[in-house]
């Protein structure tokens, strides 16, 4: 499948997706508007962390969030500071970024683009490109991601990454154990799969996707072929919510964690940091 048929499915599909996650509902416990409305930050502590390590405070900072959907992180990071935009390839998730936007009062710039050839005026304009959990499974070419991210940096400019670990992700079920999802890129893989991570028992108006497993190497040969430094790489053992929605159960001391045999732990999420020459 080319890129540009993949690129209208999984368009359609996020455009479904963003109908539902702001809606209210079962997608409330993931997408709560009320609460970011309220105040909330709504980085995670792997986030969070990635970002003080990247940049330290964003205040006074230009960040691109890179996919940003319905624009939680974006207006997040405006409220820390930072003068934010906001870029995604789904209409329906920006239209629905600018009116949460609007409701939190808070300023951001919302852009209409393929992650993998961002548009010119993007370009060297940016402190810091935030992606997070999520963006790289809808992307064919991670080299044209790395490189379409990192020509919006200024020099010296940084990229944080934080993104589902491919191991976690070849994972379908516990008990009883099955892979269904390769840990490196072997072409697309097309799915048809009702609900989402945040509502699984949502009706989608576009149930088709196409996927694609990024390894590890991949995406951090694809930083260094697209002129990054690689500043720092941190896999995360444990969570404080589940990035894919049921799968991880939360143990004693409040965080989740996926065990195999009742032991050993897989890395969840991991945290790329790198910066433009």
């Amino acid at each position: 499948m080319d890129h540009d048929r993949a690129l209208a499915a999984n368009r359609a599909h996020w455009d479904a997706l963003a109908a539902i996650h702001s809606a209210g509902g079962e997608a409330t416990s993931y997408y709560d508007a009320d609460a970011l409305v309220a105040g909330r930050d709504s980085l995670t502590d792997a986030e969070r962390a990635a970002v003080a390590a990247a940049v330290g405070s964003v205040a006074g900072l230009d960040v691109l969030h890179v996919q940003c959907h319905l624009g939680y992180d974006a207006i997040s990071l405006a409220r820390a500071g930072a003068r934010v935009t906001g870029v995604d390839f789904s209409p329906r998730s920006l239209q629905e970024a600018a009116a949460l936007a609007e409701r939190c009062g808070v300023a951001v710039d919302w852009v209409l683009g393929d992650a993998t050839a961002l548009p010119a005026g993007l370009h060297g304009r940016f402190d810091l490109a935030y992606a997070t959990i999520g963006v790289l499974g809808w992307i064919d070419d991670v080299g044209a991601w790395m490189r379409s991210v990192a020509s919006t940096l200024r020099p010296g400019g940084r990229l944080v990454l934080v993104e589902i670990h491919p191991l976690y992700l070849m994972i379908g079920a516990v008990d009883p154990l099955t892979v269904d999802f390769p840990y490196a890129n072997d072409g697309p893989r097309v799915f048809d799969e009702d609900g989402t991570y945040a509502a699984p028992n949502a009706h989608l108006e576009a149930t088709r996707t196409v996927e694609f497993g990024h390894s590890i190497g991949e995406v951090v040969t694809a930083a260094l072929g697209a002129g990054l430094r690689i500043d720092g790489l941190t896999e995360h053992m444990d969570v404080a919510a589940d990035p894919r929605g049921t799968m991880l159960r939360r143990e004693a001391d409040g965080r989740m964690r996926l065990r195999l045999g009742g032991e050993e732990a897989l890395p969840l999420l991991y945290a790329l940091r790198a910066s433009a020459r």
